[in-house]
């Protein structure tokens, strides 16, 4: 079993401050836009939150997780690929990862829905953000992968597949940590501490992503300072901030701030959730449900915001293993019991899975798309202040189908040490 892999952050920081909590626009338009951007299909019935919140709850019950980064869509796509190459009860415990508590679409099955969204996200590339992604199933001197396999797992999921050499654990290491590079768009990722045991038969699933957000309006570069960011070390960091027009709600019974910040063009966005007060995430990773996150995104409506953001770089390097048998998938593991025929021809007894690895890389930068100057001035009066100074969550999901790129927590931001609190 491989073991937890720590993740590491970099984090530098560009900041805006707020001049009063009633800033105006210098320019105003005559009115807000008049009829807004259509809400995007809701977390509720999609396989990638479904999977997500699980594996983010899971990966955050291990008290020492720190600064939790990873892709629901890539995860949840490399392993619908992976089912549909497998049979028994190999095959029904990965689907079960996919179901969701209610239809997503009448008639839709999860892997389609999850081979829409990878191609949305492929076409709004460089326009909305700029996205490097790679997924790749490994094997360890296995029996030959069938072409049908590869081509419907490359097809539908992107989903390639390449052989580990003849060589030791640092060998299977080596390669990995190269071909994770490569998916980072030349990125060094965190390493993975723990080698990699892969025994002969052994499938190792591989995601990397790398994620550079546009902001529909970008956050100025000239008005930045130094604050104290209060996460699990107090530290002195940069801080961004502009005053605009965005989605918000106010949950007072649960003290949370919801909050959606458009991407480029409308086409994905970027979702915070911030308590209150100054607190560890331990209260709202415990309270998130799909149904709740429904509600809260359904209750958001377009306010006047004054935001003040970490510009931040959040890299992590996890292994999936641990949180994917919590959550049911048990007999992909065990060589005797596996059944991913549909693999490889006459593979039963000869194929496993032997690891889930994922690298991620997340940059929240003050850069917009190109086209901000076209469009239309924001009136802003009395802004609420989303002022993130601590601890948040983050989400990146696509406005045309709905699905979650990206899931995250910022628990400590790199700076200047005060001291420890919490």
């Amino acid at each position: 079993m491989l073991p937890r892999l720590p993740v590491y952050l970099l984090i530098s920081l560009p900041v805006l401050l707020v001049q009063g909590s009633t800033t105006t626009s210098s320019k105003k338009s005559s009115a807000a836009p008049a009829s807004p951007p259509p809400r995007p299909p809701p977390p509720l019935g999609d396989p990638s939150w479904a999977l997500g919140l699980r594996l983010y709850q899971a990966l955050r019950s291990d008290s020492s997780s720190v600064n939790t980064l990873f892709s629901p869509l890539l995860v949840a796509s490399s392993l619908g690929a992976l089912s549909g190459g497998s049979a028994g009860t190999t095959a029904s415990q990965l689907q079960d990862l996919l179901k969701t508590p209610t239809p997503f679409k009448a008639g839709v099955q999860a892997g389609e829905h999850l081979s829409v969204a990878l191609k949305s996200f492929a076409e709004a590339n460089v326009t909305a953000f700029h996205l490097h992604t790679s997924s790749a199933v490994f094997s360890k001197q296995a029996p030959p992968v069938s072409k049908a396999f590869e081509k419907d797992g490359q097809a539908r999921f992107r989903l390639q597949h390449q052989p580990l050499g003849k060589g030791d654990s640092k060998a299977d290491l080596k390669q990995l940590h190269g071909w994770a590079k490569a998916g980072l768009g030349g990125l060094e990722g965190a390493p993975l501490e723990a080698e990699i045991q892969a025994k002969a038969g052994a499938l190792i699933l591989a995601n990397a992503l790398r994620f550079k957000g546009l902001w529909e309006r970008e956050f100025g570069e000239d008005n930045t300072d130094r604050r104290t960011f209060l996460g699990k070390k107090y530290t002195k960091v940069m801080m961004m901030h502009r005053a605009g027009l965005y989605r918000h709600h106010e949950d007072i019974e649960n003290m949370v701030q919801v909050l959606e910040a458009p991407l480029w063009g409308g086409k994905a966005s970027l979702v915070l959730l911030l308590p209150f007060h100054v607190e560890n995430l331990a209260r709202l990773d415990k309270l998130l449900t799909l149904e709740l996150l429904s509600k809260w995104l359904e209750k958001t409506n377009i306010t006047s915001v004054a935001i003040s953001l970490p510009k931040a770089n959040i890299t992590s390097t996890i292994s999936l293993q641990k949180q994917l048998i919590a959550l049911g998938l048990t007999d992909a593991w065990d060589q005797k019991v596996a059944d991913f025929s549909g693999v490889a021809d006459k593979s039963k007894g000869k194929l496993h899975l032997g690891g889930v690895l994922h690298w991620a890389f997340l940059e929240l930068a003050a850069q917009a798309g190109k086209g901000e100057a076209d469009l239309e001035e924001e009136n802003i009066e009395k802004p609420k202040l989303f002022y993130a100074d601590h601890p948040f969550i983050i989400f990146v999901r696509d406005n045309a189908t709905g699905a979650l790129l990206l899931m995250g927590a910022l628990d400590h931001a790199e700076g200047e040490a005060l001291h420890d609190e919490l």
